[in-house]
């Protein structure tokens, strides 16, 4: 397909998703660095883990963690724009998201939060992401391969 060709309506529809998606992940890591009690408070209250405890550990947290956080929320963000703006980096930006996914993974299931009650729905949602986030590798390198985005 001819990159000034109409986009397909499924671009729109996975661009915008996406963007709402990773969007949410960005508020919450925006939300989580400014230690947003109240919001904090809504997000750990299930899991058994205390607003301090949380801010806590957030703060404690080694850098290439906090690294691969901010990689894999940002990096998301921009493979969401790009793939709306039609131009294939949105698939180097994804690889950068996973990249920091992957950091971020291996620090929460190496140094799981101190008096999380509640370990599998985290795991599960982590889980999701990073399914999402191979599904929108996978489809940014098809929509590049065919032309959709230049």
């Amino acid at each position: 397909m001819d990159a000034s060709a109409k986009a397909p309506v499924h671009l729109w529809v996975i661009g915008l998703l996406s963007l709402v998606w990773n969007g949410f992940g960005a508020y919450d890591y925006f939300m989580s660095k400014t230690e947003n009690r109240e919001y904090l408070a809504g997000m750990m209250e299930p899991t058994g883990v205390t607003v301090d405890a949380a801010i806590e550990y957030m703060n404690a947290m080694p850098l290439w963690a906090n690294i691969g956080w901010g990689l894999g929320v940002w990096g998301a963000v921009a493979g969401s724009v790009l793939l709306l703006m039609r131009k294939r980096h949105a698939f180097h930006a994804f690889v950068a998201s996973l990249i920091g996914l992957v950091l971020g993974m291996l620090h929460q299931w190496t140094n799981p939060m101190p008096g999380m009650t509640d370990t599998t729905t985290p795991m599960i949602f982590t889980l999701v992401i990073f399914a999402i986030t191979l599904f929108l590798l996978w489809y940014s390198r098809r929509m590049t391969a065919s032309g959709v985005l230049s």
